[in-house]
């Protein structure tokens, strides 16, 4: 396959280490494209001293002041490479094999990046004066605690009144070729830990102690058999699962003083954080229980019905591939609950997600040229329809 500018760029991002939170100077590469563009580039440093995260907001500002604003959103970083022995190849080293270009970064995010990039560079050439105002927003703490990442810049965009039509976030979202599947939504995540209390005491005098994880069960069965909502059209319903429990000094003939209980919420639009969080409440109450609850919302859920920018997305990815896609609000969260808190349309699309975060990432060679277009496609049907 001869060697094309996006496969290059994404060769380049891909050579360099930017392990949570070290950028290791992808975006500086990044801004050397987009600054001869005529976008306007602003690194945004957050975090601890032990935690410095770089982020990106590049903004190419349109003629017209109410054009509509498209924003690209995507992770510089990537997660760890596990056992450098594993892999085939060295992980920052990008290999073409097999039809496939091998590297951390390969799939989640780096090729989208350079995708986008390219396209970009194609759609400002044909078309200098878009009718979009065109922005990146990238960061180096996405696969990390993501603290200080796309949150902090939205904050930021929020507290100075830039408003936000459109995003495209790159994650890989595809099955099995790029264009397959997008995501239109995701679940949020709510987590908590519950410690429910008792009386420590010799297992063979249960009448001077008082049993916590007895005390729980029946509270926990009936907490398993809950219905918090139906999900809907986009969603499926609201689960509730145990990942972890916690009891006991370890010794047989111990009765423990307290057991703590993790658990999560993937919940979807039919609920509110705050509405879960009274009704498993009232559950322990009604159980009497002698507990404490602490909670961490994750992130809240987020959907962007069919409109405006999923009818480009879809017209797009099927002139590009000839694929029908299918709208999908599976999987885990993304950089996507932060900004759309600041963004009425957001839509996930990537390349095929088989890969991510294993040894020997990868990304079909096949796909590189169809994101590339179908991300230039999306520029295209917005820029005709708000220039009409």
């Amino acid at each position: 396959m001869p060697m094309t500018r996006t496969l290059e760029l994404a060769r380049q991002l891909i050579e360099r280490p930017s392990l949570t939170p070290d950028d290791a100077l992808c975006q500086a590469l990044i801004i050397e494209r987009l600054q001869p563009l005529g976008f306007v580039c602003e690194t945004i440093v957050s975090g601890p001293d032990d935690f410095r995260v770089t982020n990106l907001w590049a903004k190419r500002p349109a003629t017209r002041e109410d054009a509509p604003l498209l924003v690209f959103a995507g992770h510089t970083d990537v997660v760890p490479t596990g056992p450098l022995d594993q892999w085939q190849s060295d992980p920052f080293t990008p290999t073409l094999r097999d039809g496939r270009l091998y590297g951390r970064g390969a799939s989640d995010m780096k090729t989208s990046i350079a995708a986008f990039i390219v396209a970009l560079e194609e759609f400002l050439a044909a078309n200098p004066e878009p009718a979009l105002a065109i922005a990146l927003l990238l960061t180096s703490d996405e696969e990390g605690p993501a603290n200080d990442g796309t949150v902090v810049v939205c904050q930021a965009l929020q507290a100075r009144g830039e408003k936000l039509d459109y995003c495209i976030v790159g994650e890989p979202t595809a099955r099995s070729r790029s264009g397959d599947m997008i995501k239109n939504g995701r679940r949020g995540t709510l987590s908590g830990r519950l410690t429910v209390k008792g009386v420590q005491g010799h297992i063979a005098y249960p009448r001077l102690a008082k049993n916590p994880i007895h005390l729980l069960a029946p509270a926990l069965a009936e907490l398993t058999t809950i219905e918090w909502d139906k999900g809907n059209a986009f969603f499926p319903p609201t689960s509730w699962q145990v990942s972890n429990i916690h009891g006991g000094t370890g010794a047989s003939n111990v009765i423990p003083g307290s057991v703590v209980v993790d658990f999560n919420f993937r919940f979807c639009t039919e609920s509110a954080p705050e509405a879960l969080q009274a009704r498993l409440q009232a559950v322990l109450q009604r159980h009497a229980l002698d507990f404490d609850l602490t909670w961490v919302l994750g992130g809240r859920h987020f959907l962007t019905t069919p409109g405006t920018l999923v009818q480009a997305v879809a017209d797009a990815i099927c002139s590009a591939t000839g694929i029908e896609t299918e709208l999908s609000t599976t999987g885990g969260t993304s950089d996507g609950r932060f900004i759309a808190s600041i963004c009425p349309q957001v839509i996930e699309l990537g390349p095929p997600n088989a890969s991510i975060h294993k040894i020997d990432e990868y990304v079909e060679l096949s796909d590189i040229a169809p994101l590339k277009n179908i991300y230039r496609g999306i520029l295209e049907n917005l820029h005709t329809q708000s220039a009409a």
